[in-house]
């Protein structure tokens, strides 16, 4: 969460690969084998537990800010926790996932450039 925190803090954003590293980092745990499923899959539970946390106090979905290495968008979990949570209609168009996220993204970014 801090590291997520930090990248808002930022203005930025950061990959499933960047957080990976900085997990294994700063936990001294084994970094996530995302050549794997079961792995990758932890990795999209880990930021749901997180969002599951953080959502109550900001009303934003901190994983919001993780994305694939050379992709400018959510994963597919991201979209599915929030159609889940009641933030995102199921039917919506990609145009309307997109600019959500986007929503998202510059809402944590304002929030965390205050504190």
């Amino acid at each position: 969460m801090k590291f997520l925190v930090e990248r808002a803090q930022l203005g930025k954003i950061t990959t499933y690969t960047e957080m990976n590293s900085v997990l294994a980092r700063r936990t001294g745990l084994p970094a996530f084998d995302f050549e794997e499923a079961a792995e990758r899959a932890a990795m999209g539970h880990l930021l749901g537990l997180i969002v599951q946390r953080d959502y109550p106090e900001s009303g934003l979905m901190v994983s919001a800010l993780v994305n694939y290495l050379g992709a400018n968008n959510a994963g597919p979990g991201f979209y599915a926790l929030a159609q889940q949570r009641g933030l995102l209609p199921k039917s919506s168009s990609a145009t309307a996932r997109l600019e959500f996220w986007i929503e998202q993204v510059n809402a944590l970014h304002e929030l965390h450039a205050r504190r």
